[in-house]
């Protein structure tokens, strides 16, 4: 099956109807229980230690994706961060279209992105210890699994993908 292929743009102020609604997918709700995006003053900034993007396909928005530097990340969310890393957050809008390979194509655009700079070391992701097929789908994309932790209410697993890892997968 051809799909189409991924693009990112910007998340804008003019995509604030489109995120809420997706925020109260119950797909969306397992995967993150607690995420609170504050969305009406977020797509209003653009900090550059972040990069807030829709993945469209064909030009038709289908998911989510958030890049940040977590050393310089404001909330410290996760915590005392080496530098010269960054985390994602991802997810797919529609229910209808999760198991497409939006999201594994939507995670090599944003692990391409990650590693254009030269710096960046390594790419961390936090999914729920509970979210076994998130797990999955991060190790088959390489990452390894390097501890379990608490993020405010969600007990996570934490999973680190470093360059040269990333290099040998392409």
């Amino acid at each position: 099956m051809n799909r189409p292929a991924i693009e990112f743009r910007p998340a804008l102020p003019s995509d604030l109807d489109l995120l809420r609604r997706w925020d109260e997918h119950p797909h969306v709700v397992a995967a993150g229980p607690n995420d609170e995006w504050c969305w009406e003053a977020e797509l209003d900034r653009s900090p550059d230690w972040r990069d807030q993007l829709v993945a469209e396909a064909g030009g038709r928005p289908i998911g989510f994706v958030q890049i940040i530097d977590p050393a310089r990340e404001e909330s410290h969310y996760w915590g005392d961060v080496a530098p010269n890393r960054r985390a994602i957050d991802i997810w797919i809008g529609e229910a209808s279209d999760l198991g497409r390979g939006y999201g594994t194509a939507m995670m090599h655009l944003a692990l391409g992105r990650c590693f254009e700079a030269t710096e960046v070391a390594a790419v961390l992701v936090d999914p729920l210890a509970s979210n076994t097929r998130a797990h999955r789908f991060y190790e088959r994309l390489g990452f390894r699994f390097v501890e379990r932790r608490s993020f405010g209410r969600d007990e996570c697993f934490v999973y680190r993908l470093d360059r040269v890892d990333f290099a040998d997968a392409t």
